[in-house]
């Protein structure tokens, strides 16, 4: 058994069994024995039980909501809205079976034919920082391409996914077909890797740990998508609207505590708009309101565990301290979000993933050197640029390498567009119209004509 505790009090708020190699390979085998009947449902059937997942998930919103809350301290506004995601990909994917069609393609001699198969059982690894959209992104598409799932949710944080496992089962999805399995990643993660009967990985998480599921699953040639660590930059450009910028930065890196792997954790300011903008920032960070996240006005809440808190304290240099915003004294994980001046890209704080509420900020001279300085890093998932001149916004986005950038926005994750990382954040796209084809083998058949 393992004990969750609350980011917010510390305390044990459940604990939940923590599943052993056997009971993992009892579960994978009941999904592959569910697989048959779930690939022969009529795509019309599956839509409408997805539709009926989603409507149960819906009905019971404020109840995850609140489970979250004290699963994972989300703040009660994203929790809602984290339910409410699971909701609408459940939705947006109940669209798919009914459009996952091949292709008639022209040939000599007779008639060619492509179709989109299920490739069996699809392992989900799920991160601690967003259990239930994450959750959803895998599990969602994986299901309407007519796939069973298992899903491992993070250790810390598994009450979300473990109810959504019951919702599905009271939607009327059949035994086996969707089965959430707490447990160890080195255990239950680990058995998805190597087990020869899940088809395919899909992991969010450290980048790490993403190398070395993407190893394992090469000894079987098996299907791996990978979304990784990131260290995402925000440009502001002296054109940009300084004022809505610097409004919107602070929520772009501390939402959830700064644990995203698409917090704009890099700040890159034009030189000479530097002192304007940071005068205007200061405001904004100190009236971010981490407070207790069941609180309607939260905007954060505590860091997720004791460790993580001790980790992202060790990057914080009270000499490069530009200034802070205020967090809770007391019990929970708290860490007052924190803005940090870099005196240059190889300083610690600016190059290294921190996952938590610190944002690093440098100069920059034009557009050339903002470019240089937003692709120098292993990584390359998010980002945003600020700017008045839409060409330019064009040039920089097409310059930084990164799977997802916003202009004037913050914006990265829409379930109706793709969503991944380039260089070593990640591999391979979540999301958009795409997914399914993701948890699909096309097979191509040909039928000869002649006489």
């Amino acid at each position: 058994m393992h004990d969750v505790i609350s980011p917010v009090t510390e305390e044990v708020v459940a604990t939940v069994p923590s599943l052993g190699r056997e009971e993992t390979d009892a579960a994978i085998e009941r999904a592959h024995a569910a697989f048959p009947a779930w690939r022969a449902v009529t795509p019309g059937d599956r839509a409408r039980l997805l539709r009926r997942f989603a409507a149960v998930v819906d009905a019971h919103n404020e109840e995850l909501a609140q489970l979250e809350v004290r699963n994972a301290g989300h703040t009660i506004g994203n929790a809602r809205w984290e339910a409410g995601n699971v909701r609408d990909v459940l939705d947006y994917y109940a669209g798919a079976p009914e459009r996952l069609s091949g292709r008639q393609i022209p040939v000599p001699g007779g008639l060619d034919v492509t179709f989109y198969e299920p490739l069996g059982v699809v392992g989900v690894i799920v991160p601690w920082n967003f259990p239930m959209p994450i959750a959803g992104w895998g599990f969602a598409p994986a299901l309407a391409a007519g796939n069973t799932v298992v899903l491992k949710p993070a250790e810390l944080t598994p009450l979300t996914a473990i109810r959504l496992g019951e919702l599905a089962l009271e939607a009327g999805l059949p035994e086996g077909v969707f089965t959430v399995l707490p447990g160890k990643g080195s255990i239950v993660g680990e058995r998805f890797v190597t087990h020869p009967l899940v088809r395919k990985v899909c992991f969010t998480g450290s980048t790490e740990v993403g190398k070395r599921i993407m190893a394992g699953c090469a000894e079987q040639v098996k299907r791996v998508t990978l979304e990784l660590g990131g260290k995402s930059a925000n440009i502001v450009f002296a054109d940009a609207d300084l004022e809505r910028a610097a409004a919107a930065a602070p929520g772009s890196v501390f939402d959830n505590a700064g644990q995203d792997c698409c917090a704009r954790s890099r700040l890159l300011v034009q030189a000479s708009v530097y002192d304007r903008f940071m005068e205007l920032l200061e405001p904004a960070v100190q009236g971010f309101r981490c407070e207790d996240p069941a609180l309607e006005s939260a905007q954060m809440g505590p860091l997720i565990s004791a460790g993580q808190l001790e980790s992202v304290r060790a990057y914080v240099d009270d000499d490069a301290v530009a200034f802070r915003g205020a967090a809770p004294a007391g019990p929970g994980y708290w860490m007052a979000p924190t803005v940090l001046t870099a005196n240059g890209a190889q300083d610690r704080h600016w190059r290294e993933e921190i996952f938590g509420p610190v944002l690093s900020v440098l100069r920059f001279d034009d557009e050339a050197d903002a470019i240089r300085l937003a692709n120098d890093t292993e990584y390359g998932l998010s980002g945003s640029i600020w700017t008045r001149d839409l060409g330019r916004g064009i040039r920089v986005a097409r310059g930084v390498e990164s799977g997802n950038l916003s202009v004037n926005s913050h914006s990265s994750v829409r379930y109706w567009t793709p969503f991944g990382g380039v260089k070593q954040s990640g591999l391979g796209r979540e999301l958009g119209p795409d997914a399914v084809a993701a948890f699909s083998e096309v097979k191509n058949v040909y039928f000869s004509t002649e006489v």
